[in-house]
């Protein structure tokens, strides 16, 4: 059952179609990769499904309704969350806290009932404080629940990106080039997560530029030049698509890099 689907998607930024007639659907449960060269339109198509852009043509459905152009708070009301290619951490928080920024949206944040602290309101938080350190210690993340963000290793403010995300209990999770950055060990770690998170039930729309990870976790990869769909398939369909690999090596040539 498709829980995404986009059709015929385009989005131009003066001359430039960035994202150029692109339909494709997403399976539930499913982990699903976008790849292609830089400049492809990756990061642009996950603007354009979280509602950062809006397109200048065609539609997004999700679970069978239309929210294209909707906004970031709808989209996320609907269960669609997402990490970013450059940290979006706040550095002034606790590890903790950071992940119960991503429990807002369950929060009741009426002016009166915050403004006296209602027994209602004080549960509710009490509830988010306890399902954050539990976020935490299934991203293994539990060691720094309470230190300065600014504390983390960088492998740690990947994980934490995520975690955040993963708080707003989503049905699709979108991740921006999760393990960039980042050395083969920890790549495995986020191998790891990436499946865990899939086997939670939450479907994974992943965009990442290291393709033995790729590989490793993707039910389903599209590929992406110039904002179209080049190819996509299972691992096994890419890994031998010789256009695919002009793309990447401009060369018809077998590769290990894929």
């Amino acid at each position: 059952m498709s829980l995404l689907e986009v059709q015929n998607l385009t989005r131009t930024f003066g001359g430039v179609r960035a994202v150029d007639e692109l339909s494709f659907s997403v399976d539930s449960g499913a982990i699903h990769s976008v790849i292609g060269p830089n400049g492809a339109g990756k990061t642009t198509l996950f603007n354009l499904i979280t509602g950062v852009y809006k397109p200048t043509a065609g539609r997004i459905m999700f679970e069978g309704t239309d929210v294209t152009g909707m906004a970031p708070s709808v989209l996320a009301g609907r269960g669609i969350s997402r990490t970013f290619q450059n940290l979006q951490i706040f550095f002034n928080m606790t590890a903790r806290e950071n992940v119960m920024v991503g429990r807002h949206r369950h929060l009741n944040s009426r002016v009166v009932p915050a403004l006296f602290r209602l027994p209602s309101i004080v549960r509710a938080d009490d509830k988010a404080w306890r399902m954050a350190g539990e976020i935490l210690e299934y991203m293994e993340l539990g060691k720094y629940a309470d230190l300065e963000s600014d504390q983390l290793p960088y492998s740690a403010l990947k994980r934490l990106e995520i975690a955040r995300a993963f708080a707003t209990e989503p049905k699709m999770m979108l991740l921006d080039e999760p393990a960039a950055g980042l050395d083969r060990n920890e790549i495995r770690e986020i191998d790891a997560l990436i499946q865990r998170i899939a086997a939670s039930g939450v479907t994974v729309l992943l965009v990442e530029h290291d393709m033995k990870l790729v590989m490793a976790v993707s039910d389903h990869i599209l590929v992406l030049e110039s904002g179209r769909k080049l190819a996509e398939g299972t691992a096994e369909e890419i890994r031998g698509n010789a256009d695919v690999v002009t793309a990447y090596l401009g060369r018809a040539t077998p590769s290990e890099a894929l």
